[in-house]
């Protein structure tokens, strides 16, 4: 019987598994590094461990440190989350033999699918269908596009897509460069790259008495960089015969690896329906709570229900759709680089969209941390059957947990949707540079695809995001881009509609009135007296590349905004202007942190804007050096291209160096053709937005 779980990870994951086990009665430890010591996670467990350092390297990759923390802190489980070490054989067995008890599949299996190509090898001896890696010597251009992968590892690290034949030597030793930093393992391989091809794979659970259950699938395919940011279950669209194909080839692949917990097959669809193993993830995967939602289950909970020795019992059945979508801190119109800072406010939900929330009982939005799991107390209404529950944890056994098998049961639709959150952070907490920068994951449980689709698009949009930029807009606009809403996406959806779904902000004006107009009643505060009254006051917005000039007069009736003809404000202050045109009423609410900072402008009818004041007398010193290169993010420098050296001369688009940040690489071009007069960049260089990498000297064009 476990007593006390140590998660040997940080942020929501953690504080997801942290959620489950207090309901299981189950102490809590965390661990962090000197950059986490305040995070949330940290916050919400019953005890903490500190890991010295910030790197990943120095923290939460040092499985020593992790077991010492363990035993510290008297904990006797250790659960790995997702990322870091919960792919690593070797880990899971350093914690069977610290004499713990290891959340998560035998070394042996998480062993035998470390290595990509090893378990396509493994996948091929038990008859599931899969791709054959390709000699890299051997491809031609008649067989591109190829794929180059990570043999270890996932993420999208060491993943490049080659169009070009000439191309493939340079992105072969770019990928094992990354994968080398990334993993300590530098071994790549090369494979046909699937146009149009769907990520779709199937949630996999095993327990030690040879019962193995497969949930379903998953529609996976809405990927940035190759990792995920959409995803949904079940998978939309497919035959129920190919349905099936999958779910017995998971079944296979659990089989032959001798697999027990949970764990993920994933499969690649083609156009013409033929699926493809991809590889199989040893772990929990990120997107579980759509899994979760449909099936009324907690996978946390029986994977702790599995690691005591406990049988599973029939699988349940499925019960309506979900959509969950990942809020990240990035900038999608620079190359999703991702963003640090500080989260003013993080709120999804209940407080802007009226959807109630699967919180333990609690109706509470993402502001205060967002519902948990399906997780319910006795005499709270399950959110899919209403129905109030006795000491059960979503059908899985009671507590004190008995010897028998893992029940389930099924639930009917609910007579409305259900929304979840899942974050590691709340309003205040920083976003640093050091780790990916997920904010959130919102999930929408409905009783069909299409309600869920469209209420997950309305809750995002009616959220309050005020601090680091998010990729907020993109999801909204890909939940509703044709394609998405008629479940025709694949793997390159953001290749072909990017420019669509990325679009600026199409109501900015109206939102620059609002902040000019909050920001005069926070200035004006004696009847809006001036010495010289003609004259109007002038503020001046920046929004995304336009700029905004708002002109208004004091009254005795009000304001007078020019160029807003026929335009009433109804109702001003700091925080919600009220404004009435045309016999529309429209309210915008205002929020800014700082005198000098952003203005973020909230609406209910057009989205949200995040406006910079614009000074009326720039600083004539602040400029950038023609051909001035700077780092687009913070992070660090992790390696220069080959040649790469002060007066070499380099062409506009060409590789200089490759950053770091959030656990991806960026790599960094030179902006023009000409000579680099100037390199102040270095492996192992931190740097921060801004700062200065490189200087270009354009070559100037001869005329005749």
């Amino acid at each position: 019987m476990i007593s006390s779980v140590l998660v040997a990870n940080r942020g929501e994951i953690a504080c997801r598994i942290f959620r489950t086990c207090r309901e299981l009665g189950l102490a809590t430890v965390a661990v962090h590094s000197d950059a986490d010591a305040d995070a949330r996670h940290v916050r919400e467990a019953d005890a903490a461990v500190r890991l010295p350092g910030s790197a990943p390297a120095d923290t939460y990759l040092r499985g020593d440190l992790l077991i010492a923390a363990a035993r510290a802190a008297g904990a006797d489980a250790v659960h790995p989350g997702y990322g870091f070490l919960s792919e690593n054989a070797a880990f899971a067995r350093s914690v069977r033999d610290a004499g713990l008890v290891w959340i998560g599949p035998p070394p042996e299996a998480v062993e035998a699918m470390a290595s990509k190509t090893r378990a396509k090898q493994i996948m091929a001896d038990a008859g599931v269908p899969l791709l054959a890696p390709l000699a890299p010597e051997a491809v031609t251009g008649a067989g591109l596009p190829v794929l180059i992968k990570a043999a270890a590892g996932g993420g999208g690290r060491g993943m490049r897509v080659v169009r070009d034949l000439s191309a493939l030597p340079g992105e072969l030793a770019s990928a094992r460069a990354e994968a080398a930093a990334a993993f300590g393992d530098g071994e790549v391989f090369v494979e046909p790259y699937v146009v149009g091809g769907r990520h779709v794979e199937v949630q996999v659970l095993a327990d030690e008495h040879g019962t193995v259950w497969t949930l379903g699938t998953r529609d996976c395919s809405l990927q940035r960089r190759h990792q995920k940011v959409v995803e949904e279950a079940p998978a939309p669209g497919l035959p129920d015969a190919l349905v099936r194909t999958l779910c017995e080839a998971a079944e296979a692949a659990v089989r032959a690896i001798g697999y027990v917990s949970a764990g993920t097959v994933e499969f690649l669809v083609a156009a013409d329906g033929r699926p493809y193993f991809l590889e199989m993830n040893t772990r929990l995967q990120v997107e579980h709570p759509v899994t979760e939602a449909v099936y009324g289950v907690d996978l946390v909970a029986l994977q702790l229900r599995i690691a005591e020795g406990v049988a599973l019992g029939s699988p349940p059945e499925a019960v309506g759709h979900a959509v969950e979508a990942r809020l990240y801190a990035e900038d999608p119109g620079r190359g999703w680089a991702p963003q640090a800072g500080v989260v003013h406010r993080l709120a999804v939900g209940d407080e802007a969209s009226g959807v109630a929330g699967a919180s333990g009982g609690r109706r509470r939005g993402l502001r205060g941390g967002g519902p948990g799991p399906y997780i319910y107390g006795p005499g709270t209404p399950h959110p899919l059957s209403g129905v109030p529950s006795g000491p059960q944890i979503h059908g899985s056994v009671p507590d004190p947990r008995p010897s028998g098998p893992v029940a389930s049961r099924p639930f009917p639709p609910a007579d409305r949707p259900v929304l979840r959150v899942d974050s590691g952070y709340e309003d205040g907490d920083r976003v640093g540079v050091h780790y990916d920068p997920l904010l959130a994951k919102v999930v929408v449980w409905a009783g069909s695809r299409a309600e869920a689709v469209r209420l997950l698009a309305r809750v995002l949009e009616l959220g309050r995001l005020h601090g680091p930029s998010t990729n907020r807009d993109v999801l909204v606009r890909s939940l509703r881009h044709p394609t998405f809403v008629g479940g025709r996406m694949d793997t390159g959806f953001f290749d072909a509609h990017l420019a669509e779904v990325a679009g600026s902000p199409g109501d900015a004006r109206l939102a620059a009135l609002a902040a000019a107009v909050a920001d005069a009643q926070g200035r004006h505060r004696f009847g809006g007296w001036r010495n010289v009254p003609s004259q109007p006051q002038i503020k001046t917005y920046r929004c995304g590349d336009s700029e905004y000039e708002i002109r208004y007069r004091l009254t005795r009736d009000g304001l007078d905004v020019e160029g807003f003809p026929g335009l009433q404000v109804l109702h001003a202050d700091r925080e919600r202007v009220v404004l009435e045109a045309g016999g529309v009423r429209r309210v915008l609410d205002v929020a800014s942190y700082g005198p000098s900072g952003p203005v973020y402008v909230d609406t209910f009818h057009a989205g949200s804007y995040v406006l910079t004041p614009l000074s009326r007398f720039p600083d004539p010193t602040v400029r950038s050096e023609p051909g001035s290169l700077l780092a687009p993010m913070p992070g660090t420098v992790v390696r220069l291209a080959d040649g790469v050296a002060a007066g070499r001369v380099v062409r506009a688009g060409q590789p200089l160096l490759w950053l770091e940040a959030m656990k991806m690489e960026h790599r960094v071009v030179a902006p023009a053709s000409g000579t680099l007069t100037a390199l102040h960049a270095a492996p192992g260089r931190q740097v921060e937005v801004g700062e200065l990498l490189a200087v270009v000297t354009e070559t100037e064009e001869k005329t005749s």
